[in-house]
């Protein structure tokens, strides 16, 4: 009997796809979403401009205008470009295709951002892990090892990492770029809560970074619901991989929507300023509970070790407030929960229902 299921890869069909919980009438804090909304003179101003919008037209002069807003937004070097894509996800779908080359490999460290093994096992990539340190800090001895032995296609380094937070020793990644034979990708998705951002190191020395590529997302300046990510490199990179681009692969509401957040920077830098500052006080109240280890953030979001994560996060999710276990992602990160850092009003409910599921 014919079985239509026959036609899918065998390694899709034995896949998960990737989870996203019902946060049905919870206190969201497991996204690392940006808790803030704009204001309702705001939400008036970008209503009103989001109808003006010819959406009988293909966007194409529109998101080129974004574009070279976003490269002065973002201050590029001389000679780079900057590519658009739907959220930062498909970029790394983009790479995936661009270096799809027999026996390219996909190289990141774990744990990271699940996407960078998910494209690339997609793509039919191989994709090689190499554990953090305890302390999740690069252990570059074995980068540079599996570096060498795997001559990686893509080398994807977080800055600041997912679900860690943490920035990388800035000499471990210039020693790891150095040694990359193929390209490497900085991800500064979280770079509106950071202290650096690795760009000031590329413009110091653009010949030394020909083969790097920086990548953000307009997701955590707070434009989740937009799906807007740009990637950033020398033109002659970035020009190859927008070759392997669908055509109007930004749609004209996202790019208007973009532009509107980029007119008003002061208000979501508030926002951003705002979230700093609560992350700053959930990491102090966080930390003198006992039985809790909590790691410093330089992203809007906070790692911390319990004695139980599965009965912790249950009996928080009991009490409306919903987080993220990520304690089976990673050995690493046994017993660990991950909060997204909220408003004042929803870290005083996380806090209290932390408290009572310890």
């Amino acid at each position: 009997m014919r079985n239509p299921l026959n036609t899918i890869r065998p390694d899709i069909r034995a896949m998960h796809s990737y989870l996203v919980q019902d946060a049905t009438g919870m206190v969201k804090l497991d996204a690392m979403e940006n808790p803030h909304r704009l204001s309702i003179a705001l939400q008036a101003k970008l209503g009103e401009r989001l109808g003006a919008v010819a959406l009988n037209r293909y966007p194409d002069g529109r998101v080129d205008y974004l574009r070279q807003v976003l490269a002065a937004h973002t201050g590029l070097p001389e000679g780079y470009g900057l590519l658009l894509g739907n959220g930062s996800d498909e970029l790394i779908s983009l790479l995936s295709i661009a270096c799809d080359q027999p026996g390219a490999k996909v190289l990141a460290p774990l744990p990271g951002f699940v996407m960078y093994a998910m494209s690339a096992q997609l793509q039919g990539l191989e994709f090689v892990g190499v554990p953090l340190t305890a302390d999740f800090e690069l252990d570059l001895p074995a980068m540079l090892a599996a570096i060498d032995t795997h001559q990686p296609a893509i080398i994807y380094q977080a800055y600041p990492n997912n679900p860690t937070a943490n920035l990388w020793d800035e000499a471990a990644i210039a020693e790891i770029i150095q040694a990359a034979p193929g390209l490497v990708v900085i991800d500064e998705a979280y770079q509106p809560f950071s202290s650096k951002s690795y760009l000031d190191v590329i413009r110091r020395d653009p010949a030394r970074h020909s083969h790097v590529l920086l990548m953000r997302t307009l997701s955590k300046f707070g434009l989740a619901g937009v799906r807007l990510g740009y990637l950033v490199g020398p033109q002659a990179l970035i020009a190859e991989v927008d070759k392997v681009r669908p055509p109007y692969n930004v749609s004209l509401l996202n790019c208007e929507c973009a532009l509107f957040a980029l007119e008003h920077t002061e208000a979501f830098a508030a926002q951003a300023q705002d979230i700093r500052t609560q992350r700053a006080i959930l990491f102090a109240a966080l930390g003198v509970l006992p039985g809790v280890k909590v790691w410093p953030s330089e992203a809007n979001m906070l790692l911390l070790r319990v004695p139980d994560a599965a009965k912790t996060f249950d009996a928080m999710k009991a009490q409306g407030v919903l987080v993220k276990n990520v304690s089976k992602m990673h050995s690493l990160l046994a017993n660990c929960l991950r909060f997204t850092v909220g408003t004042a009003e929803e870290n005083e409910r996380l806090l209290a229902a932390f408290q009572k599921s310890l």
